[in-house]
């Protein structure tokens, strides 16, 4: 499962943002450090379900009228502060939790109502775009300092007649999540002495940097823009980043609003139904929610979750079924499975990711659209409904 992890200073709403997301109760508070142990949910991203195109809809529980959320994993860990790598704050077990991450969400509070540290202030008086590089920065330093205590190893591994180096770099970085198609990728760009030895501080951090570009991608979520000054949503858009104005807050009153039975709302829609009885402030605080939404094109929670997954890691979604031409699994559900895959995946890939076993007897594939056989080199395309013939089905 892909696993999006939230990054960010204390107190800029990972933790509303991570229930709002999931549902999951966690401690949420206006105070550094509020979240101590990592906390661990599925959440969703959104995209259409092929069922869209069928008479009636396929009746999933995780497609709502056609629009289909696809599992992934939550995680929100303890605040970061400037130092962490060095061990400030809670700063080692942040980074810690983080390797697993295929993706970061970087919770910006976009108002400007805390400070470095996390603590309140007015809304204003500080400078989000202050906070957009610390993250990175932290992480840079902290895996180059992990190289460092380990360069060592790989010097001794040098003086073998059968060294390799990007051999020797996957094993130190695998528990970072680089495999070894990313060393050689991150390598290919650098420039570096051919012997370890030779290997400058200079030379591990640019190492450092580069693998964490890689393999821990940022999205900069500018949570608290129903609060923030406009021209701070506009100085975060100008970063390098991609980013996404958000209201976690809203999106939690909305998600609540709607398990009451108050109003009529999906995760990643651009407006809600009022369908229930409301207090006069219940009312008021909704149609506040309705203006940001109408802005920003929605909460942003969703739409951030998506960025991360569709956008940033350029994933696809496929649709493996038994039966090519009523989309059923060998029980009769329609569409039952939804899997994440890397865009230019071919329906190998896809039969490898529903089980090792289907993969090794892969024989071919039917594209269940067109009702046609496709070759092993087909690039998949986002929503296919694809049958996998295999040996082991």
């Amino acid at each position: 499962m892909i696993s999006i992890a939230l990054a960010g200073k204390p107190n800029a709403g990972k933790s509303t943002f991570y229930t709002a997301a999931t549902m999951a109760e966690v401690d949420v508070g206006n105070y550094p450090f509020t979240t101590i142990d990592p906390n661990r949910g599925v959440t969703h991203v959104r995209t259409d379900c092929p069922c869209l195109d069928r008479e009636e809809r396929c009746g999933d529980e995780d497609c709502h009228d056609g629009k289909r959320y696809v599992p992934v994993e939550l995680l929100d860990v303890a605040g970061l502060v400037p130092g962490a790598h060095e061990g400030k704050g809670l700063g080692n077990q942040f980074l810690d939790a983080l390797t697993d991450a295929d993706v970061i969400l970087q919770v910006v509070d976009a108002a400007g109502a805390t400070n470095a540290e996390g603590e309140p202030v007015e809304v204003g008086e500080y400078d989000p775009v202050e906070e957009v590089d610390f993250i990175e920065a932290e992480m840079d330093a902290w895996l180059a300092g992990i190289l460092d205590r380990n360069w060592e190893s790989v010097e001794r591994k040098s003086r073998s007649p059968d060294f390799d180096l990007e051999e020797a770099l996957t094993d130190l970085l695998t528990g970072f999540g680089a495999t070894e198609r990313d060393v050689t990728i991150v390598l290919r760009g650098l420039e570096y002495p051919d012997d370890p030895i030779q290997w400058t501080d200079e030379d591990r951090e640019a190492l450092a940097a580069a693998v964490r570009a890689r393999t821990k991608p940022i999205v900069l979520v500018a949570n608290k823009a129903d609060i923030a000054p406009p021209e701070n949503i506009e100085r975060l858009r100008e970063t390098d980043k991609p980013v996404v104005p958000a209201t976690a807050d809203g999106e939690l009153a909305l998600r609540r609003a709607a398990e009451a039975g108050v109003i009529e709302y999906d995760p990643g829609d651009e407006d809600f139904e009022v369908v229930g009885d409301l207090s006069d402030q219940q009312e008021e605080g909704l149609e506040r929610i309705r203006e940001v939404m109408a802005e920003f094109g929605g909460t942003g929670v969703q739409g951030a979750l998506n960025e991360a997954v569709y956008g940033l890691l350029d994933l696809i979604t496929a649709f493996p079924v038994q039966n090519e031409s009523k989309w059923t699994d060998a029980k009769g559900n329609v569409l039952p499975d939804a899997f994440l895959l890397p865009s230019g995946s071919g329906p190998k890939d896809l039969a490898y990711t529903v089980h090792t076993d289907i993969g090794d007897g892969y024989l071919h594939a039917v594209d269940a659209r067109a009702d046609r056989r496709i070759g092993e080199d087909t690039e998949l395309e986002e929503g296919d409904v694809i049958k996998i013939v295999s040996t082991a089905s």
